[in-house]
């Protein structure tokens, strides 16, 4: 038996999980969890990121209390995009900047006056998003913030911890690519890009491929874990989506993926990144998957608006609970009101309730008025979103795809999972739930040479885990619902750069 430890990093909470590897199946075992979230100063948010390194230190020790030996190996995941900046010591300049920080308001416009977006994508292959990389690196150039100049690495946030572990400074693949600052042909940093905006990319590590063994724990780890051997830091897929995709198994041409939570990612696996301007006009992205693999995938918010509701609920004394709204949504009236999720309305506002209210007063539907009402009109704007995305998909790709394969935790809500098969009209197969932690854990096996790849990782996490399949009802016509909402899609409120 070998066990993996997986840093498995998200905006809400991180976790410390233990992979257990028999050389057939793969188990999963919680060895520690905290909570993480954002911290507002004067205005701006940041991430935390010595506290989040305090917890992955207590969650090592706890692995040692609970197996008294040392893991076969460690690697972090976590979300995309952000990233923190070293001086020459190798010292934190400041605590990373959260992605939904106020900095890049305006900046991908004034970018565009240097190269435009469409230039943009068909030099990067991916979406301009204003929480980018690329953005937040720019809003510090036209600032002239002194921290530039004082850096010596930038480090994203799996690498930043991956280095805490390790000593190395690397950039993981699947994680560079989020920053719309990789060529997607090379496969690494498009330094001219950067120099034409005067973004200093002697600031960039090497990049590597998913599954590089980095270096051992160093020594100092070793001893204030208690650790009686070291054991090697892998880099994985380390954007917590590529690890999530890389745990489906079965994900054929035939397949699209939805990797379901906070956000909705939904896309294929393909051998080439599309970076062809009718892809960049379907608001599709490329980003590196595992084994060379790119996921043209769209990012959709997902869970997102329900669970901003429920913080609302929750302010005016109502906590409810995910079955709560499940069942008053179930007996709601079909269809009274549908939001397009992308639009920049619901980005991040104040009150969630109060923008899907006036959302729909502006398009001229019925406001909600109940917990029903709220839920699922929010549940069906969801699987319209997954249906349009289904669309465009077998239009840029001309697959024939008829089953999507859901992982995260938005598989576990089955009637979700029901309703997006109702409404696209193809087999939903869900889970795994812990997809990020298992990828993550999977490439590490691969790259210790457990398994011989990663296709051989996908069959054996075929035998580990139990997936639930949902075929379409047909007792909903969901034809002018799908009318609906491709008119509010094509209105002028996309949320996007520009």
């Amino acid at each position: 038996m070998s066990r993996f430890l997986a840093v498995d990093l998200g905006a809400s909470s991180g976790r410390l999980m233990v992979g257990h590897w028999d050389g057939r199946r793969f188990s999963l075992e919680e060895l520690y969890r905290f909570p993480n979230s954002g911290v507002s100063l004067h205005g701006n948010l940041y991430w935390d990121a010595l506290r989040i390194w305090s917890e992955i230190q207590h969650g090592l020790t706890k692995f040692h209390a609970r197996f008294a030996d040392s893991p076969a190996g460690i690697a972090v995941d976590a979300w995309g995009v952000d990233f923190a900046l070293l001086d020459r010591r190798s010292r934190l300049l400041n605590n990373p900047t959260h992605y939904r920080d106020p900095r890049t308001i305006g900046i991908p416009q004034r970018l565009f006056q240097h190269i435009s977006e469409a230039d943009l994508y068909a030099a990067t292959g991916t979406q301009s998003f204003p929480y980018n990389t690329l953005f937040q690196l720019y809003s510090m150039v036209l600032t002239g913030d002194s921290m530039l100049d004082s850096a010596e690495t930038l480090l994203m946030i799996p690498d930043l911890f991956n280095f805490f572990l390790s000593g190395r400074k690397a950039a993981e693949l699947t994680e560079a690519s989020t920053s719309e600052m990789i060529d997607p042909a090379a496969r690494d940093w498009h330094r001219n890009l950067l120099r034409s905006l005067s973004i200093p990319d002697r600031i960039l590590p090497s990049v590597v491929s998913p599954a590089t063994i980095l270096a051992n724990v160093t020594s100092d780890i070793i001893d204030l874990c208690g650790f009686s051997k070291t054991f090697p830091v892998i880099a994985v897929a380390s954007h917590d989506t590529a690890s999530a995709i890389a745990s489906i198994p079965n994900l054929d041409p035939h397949s699209a993926f939805i990797s379901s939570g906070t956000w909705s990612l939904m896309g294929v696996e393909l051998n080439t990144p599309i970076v062809t301007p009718r892809a960049c006009q379907l608001h599709f992205t490329n980003e590196a998957g595992c084994n060379g693999s790119t996921l043209l995938l769209r990012n959709l918010p997902g869970l997102w608006l329900l669970q901003e509701c429920l913080r609302q609920w929750q302010i005016a004394g109502n906590a409810y609970t995910w079955d709560d709204l499940i069942i008053a949504a179930s007996t709601a009236q079909p269809f009274r009101s549908i939001l397009y999720p992308g639009a920049s309305d619901f980005l991040a506002p104040t009150d969630m309730l109060q923008a899907i209210r006036a959302f729909c007063q502006t398009t001229a539907q019925p406001i909600p008025q109940s917990i029903g009402d709220f839920s699922r009109c929010c549940f069906e704007s969801l699987s319209l979103s997954y249906w349009s995305t289904l669309d465009a998909l077998h239009s840029l790709t001309g697959r024939d795809i008829h089953t999507l394969r859901v992982v995260g935790g938005g598989c576990l809500n089955a009637f979700l999972c029901q309703m997006t098969s109702d409404a696209c009209g193809c087999t939903v197969v869900s889970g795994p739930v812990e997809a990020s932690a298992l990828g993550n854990i999977m490439l590490q096996a691969v790259a210790l040479g457990e398994l011989p790849d990663v296709a051989a990782g996908r069959s054996s996490l075929a035998e580990s885990i139990q997936c639930i399949s949902y075929t379409p009802h047909t007792d909903i016509n969901w034809t002018e619902a799908q009318e609906r909402y491709i008119t509010l899609e094509n209105m002028p409120s996309w949320f996007r750069a520009s």
